[in-house]
């Protein structure tokens, strides 16, 4: 794991052979009313004191109706700031920035100053966007969001790992500045999203690890075809470097722990009792995949109440990894 080795967030999550579990926010969705997603906090502290690996956050600019995800409302680094006051065990996970619209300055800027914030508890995914819409509202070329994002991920690398960096870019232009401040283990661990209009080669050659879909889940064959992605992909990792696999699901927990895993919305969200996502997790982990960040928001029953479930039936059998401990920091 090289810088990783000593990375709070990165080993709460992430170890060979093992799977933890994260939550996904927001834990019910915007409806037209803020003061309706108000209460949240409560579930999330819960989330932290039981064994949840990670709470995620997305960075969805932009609400696209064509798109029919609201997605997050809140800003991404303002949510995991105050996700940072709100916790103290769990890694902070975005799933993902869109480095593609962001700037590499604002983006390692942000990245490192919650990481600091949080004892060095953040995780990042990266993403390319798969937002249309967005993309001529920030004046940036849609098609041209694989080049982009490449530079992207290679500006903010040397922003936030290099002291007076160098820096030779279309996306911009440094020679002496320095960005403060870096990361409290040197290194802010990126997770590749999806393919990000990138080849495999490249993911495994760039990336910390590989967040990827999860495809189907109310069968065994989805995660037999994930485990097989995986398993191509870390054949390209140079030196045989472990590189987590990280998967979500949205899910629609019912109270009855025996009822069978069912698809809804064409396969976008899982209705199921506990035994069959307990399943479902170790399919996952026999595959090769070492996280599941579970969303409830689109389920039916009080998020509150889901949460207290998962904590209690689910998470048990997934727990949180034992590694460094976050940065005490009295700020």
């Amino acid at each position: 794991m090289g810088l990783l080795d000593e990375h709070p967030g990165f080993r709460k999550m992430f170890a060979p052979g093992q799977l933890t579990v994260g939550l996904f926010l927001p834990l019910w969705p915007y409806t037209g009313d803020m003061s309706a997603m108000a209460g949240q906090g409560g579930a999330v502290r819960l989330a932290d004191q039981s064994g949840f690996a990670a709470i995620w956050v997305r960075d969805v600019p932009l609400f696209d109706p064509g798109f029919g995800d609201v997605g997050q409302v809140f800003d991404p680094w303002t949510y995991l700031a105050w996700l940072a006051a709100q916790t103290r065990n769990a890694t902070l996970a975005a799933g993902s920035a869109i480095f593609t619209l962001r700037h590499p300055i604002d983006l390692a800027k942000q990245a490192a100053s919650i990481d600091q914030l949080s004892g060095g508890r953040l995780v990042l995914g990266a993403a390319s966007g798969d937002r249309p819409v967005e993309f001529p509202a920030y004046g940036i070329d849609f098609a041209s969001r694989g080049e982009r994002y490449r530079q992207a991920v290679d500006m903010f690398r040397t922003l936030l790992e290099t002291v007076q960096p160098t820096v030779s870019s279309p996306l911009g232009q440094m020679q002496g500045p320095d960005l403060l401040p870096k990361p409290v283990s040197r290194r802010v661990p990126l997770l590749v999203t999806g393919s990000s209009q990138q080849t495999p080669q490249w993911i495994a050659d760039h990336a910390d690890g590989w967040l990827v879909y999860p495809g189907g889940t109310a069968t065994p064959e989805g995660p037999r075809a994930l485990g097989a992605k995986a398993a191509a992909w870390r054949k390209l990792i140079p030196d045989g470097q472990f590189k987590p696999v990280a998967t979500n699901e949205w899910i629609d927990l019912v109270e009855d722990r025996h009822h069978r895993p069912t698809p809804l919305r064409g396969g976008f969200v899982l209705r199921t009792g506990t035994d069959g996502l307990v399943e479902l997790l170790r399919r996952w982990q026999e595959a090769g995949v070492n996280h599941a960040a579970l969303g409830v928001q689109h389920g039916q029953r009080p998020a509150a109440e889901v949460v207290a479930q998962l904590a209690e039936e689910v998470v048990p059998h997934f727990p949180a990894l034992s590694g460094p401990l976050p940065r005490d920091s009295a700020w």
